[in-house]
């Protein structure tokens, strides 16, 4: 068995970042919900959120390059940190360009898809603080892995209700674009989750 130092600060700036994915999940829910004319200063919101995470991303960054000893791979660290931030990055230009758009009411079942974002952000920010027992998080993929599976069946369903005919053409391709960046985060959770099992893997 591999021994995993404790103690390291990679593990608590890993947890913060995934603090982020919370507070933007729940700011991109409240965005969505939101009237039209309400939303920039949410959007502004979230972007500081992710600015935030850019910023932990460096730090994490610019800790690697400093250590000598590190928890895991390095690679592995970075994949962590970098799969966090292009969630967030995500969800940041989904709220841009919901302001952008100008976009009206979203379809139905885009609040059960800001709900599954939601649940892998906690579920993330949960797991994070525990990667010193790396093994013990196989809970967290696989939830990760089955809300993603969730995400794609919900956004093919609001696809087949913007494809229905009637629908303004130009509306329905700027809502589209926007509810893809919603499925793209969902996409990057699980991206996120396999790097922790195969952390795992490598520790087992």
């Amino acid at each position: 068995m591999r021994f995993t130092p404790r103690g390291t600060r990679f593990f608590d700036l890993l947890a913060e970042a995934a603090k982020n994915l919370v507070a933007g999940t729940a700011l991109l829910r409240e965005l969505v919900a939101a009237d039209p004319g309400d939303r920039e200063p949410i959007a502004k919101r979230l972007h500081e959120v992710e600015h935030q995470g850019d910023e932990l991303t460096h730090t994490i960054m610019v800790e690697l390059n400093s250590s000598f000893v590190t928890p895991f791979d390095r690679e592995d660290i970075q994949a962590l940190a970098a799969k966090i931030d292009d969630v967030l990055d995500f969800m940041d230009t989904a709220a841009d360009l919901a302001v952008l758009y100008r976009i009206g009411a979203f379809p139905p079942g885009t609040d059960v898809l800001l709900r599954v974002l939601c649940r892998a952000a906690e579920l993330t920010a949960a797991a994070m603080p525990g990667l010193s027992k790396v093994g013990e998080l196989e809970p967290f993929w696989i939830e990760i892995n089955e809300l993603e599976n969730e995400a794609d069946r919900v956004y093919r369903r609001i696809l087949a209700h913007l494809f229905e005919p009637g629908g303004d053409a130009l509306e329905v391709l700027k809502t589209k674009e926007v509810v893809e960046q919603f499925e793209l985060a969902a996409d990057g959770f699980e991206h996120l989750a396999d790097v922790v099992q195969t952390i795992a893997v490598k520790e087992s």
